[in-house]
């Protein structure tokens, strides 16, 4: 069955009635701005009320009112607002799903976004290996999203697309274009029958099942310290959908244009801002870094955060590290509704150079993990200008999560994540071949 045609957007007219009336109205608007300037050409010219200028105003005030009692009857308005829906697992919440979001808002006005619970999840395809509260926030986080609705089935039944559709007042049900099957039902079955289901294209190059693949490179090491090895590499086989995968996940760079979707709307500091600036890996990122941004952005009124390059994340933190590249670590920070700008390729040391140009007033840096501070009296302190500067604070964000706690779960349930990875692998590799055929 065709999908029905979307909606018009805000403010264009929804049928040719409404153009015709538009331009009618229009007509009629320009008709009487016209007979009033001829009538007042006409008192200006003779410098009394003629009758041929009281003729002209009657005219005019005639077209007036009718054009006032047509706006009355039949008033072209801006549509209301079209509110779109989208739902998840988001289990190792990355930029993939953060644009998506910000397509999906694109077909209306308001996102509505609904969290898979741990229990479905679990059902449909084991647990998830980040919780409920975790993921929640993840997707409260991110910058297109308006509204969240937690403990959302995994699989929606038409009794639960009804409910979505009157109690949310949805009017569109969005999904990525890879198909999305559990023991053999579309999960969007109910959506697509009641006519409102459409897709958006799925960002290549990453997903949960990538990253999860990516971190399964490391989980036999004793301790994530150690720098990965070949051996290790060679642990989850050499399938040719796995080649695959891996190289188009490396080779695969956010362009430009991506850049700038994550980051339209990034206004410039007010005069006189407090601008507060942050830097790390944010690798994986995860709630633990959202509430660091969060706690924060409450400390200034403009946030700009630096991600450091590949290179300083595996100098401080060894080969194994970072898991994403630069690109996908700077596009996932973009999409935090906390920050207000995004420093690429940051500089491990904050100079008197970085505090004038982004005229800093706060630099934070987090109370605990990898990225705290060191000891003062530390010869090689990145943060030793600040501090001379008294610019320098610590945030304690109340969270310890962090990338290698991610990494230790991954590690901890290394052979049912493996078996799972093989298994969404192969089908990611077969959307993929499906995508680009020629």
């Amino acid at each position: 069955m065709p999908d029905p045609p979307l909606p018009p957007s805000p403010g264009e007219p929804s049928s040719l009635t409404e153009l015709k009336h538009l331009s009618s109205t229009l007509q009629a608007t320009a008709e009487a701005l016209c007979l009033s300037s001829r009538a007042s050409e006409a008192t200006a010219a003779h410098g009394a009320a003629s009758a041929k200028v009281r003729a002209a105003l009657a005219e005019a005030e005639a077209a007036l009112r009718l054009l006032a009692a047509d706006a009355a009857v039949a008033p072209v308005v801006p549509r209301a607002e079209v509110r779109v829906w989208m739902d998840g697992a988001f289990d190792m919440m990355h930029f993939g799903h953060a644009n998506a979001f910000r397509q999906g808002k694109a077909l209306g006005t308001h996102l509505i976004v609904g969290v898979n619970s741990d229990a479905s999840i679990t059902e449909a395809k084991g647990a998830p290996i980040m919780n409920d509260a975790e993921r929640t926030r993840m997707v409260r986080s991110c910058k297109f999203v308006n509204e969240v609705v937690e403990n959302v089935p995994y699989v929606m039944d038409a009794d639960y697309v009804r409910h979505v559709l009157q109690a949310h007042r949805v009017d569109l049900i969005v999904h990525g274009d890879d198909p999305c099957i559990v023991d053999g039902r579309d999960v969007y079955e109910a959506a697509k029958a009641a006519g409102r289901y459409r897709t958006i294209p799925r960002t290549e190059g990453v997903s949960t099942t990538d990253l999860v693949g990516r971190m399964l490179l490391l989980a036999r090491k004793p301790s994530l310290e150690e720098p990965a090895t070949p051996t290790r590499c060679s642990e989850l086989g050499e399938s040719e959908h796995r080649g695959k995968l891996l190289r188009r996940s490396r080779a695969f760079l956010s362009t430009s244009r991506m850049n700038s979707c994550f980051a339209r709307g990034t206004r410039a500091p007010a005069p006189g801002a407090a601008v507060v600036y942050v830097a790390g890996a944010f690798d994986l990122f995860h709630a633990g870094h959202v509430a660091f941004l969060e706690a924060a952005r409450g400390l200034g009124d403009y946030l700009v955060v630096g991600v450091h390059g590949d290179a300083v994340v595996a100098k401080k933190r060894g080969d194994a590290f970072p898991v994403m590249n630069m690109q996908e670590r700077a596009l996932s920070v973009l999409g935090c509704r906390f920050v207000d700008d995004c420093l690429f390729d940051a500089p491990l040391h904050v100079s008197e150079t970085m505090v004038q140009s982004f005229k800093i007033t706060v630099v934070a840096v987090a109370a605990r993990g990898p990225d705290a501070a060191r000891p003062d009296g530390d010869r090689d302190d990145p943060f030793a200008v600040p501090k001379k500067l008294g610019l320098f604070t610590t945030v304690d964000s109340g969270s310890d999560l962090s990338s290698t706690k991610i990494a230790d779960r991954i590690r901890d349930r290394h052979e049912a994540l493996l078996a799972r990875y093989h298994k969404k692998a192969a089908k990611e590799e077969a959307y993929y071949d499906q995508r680009h055929a020629a």
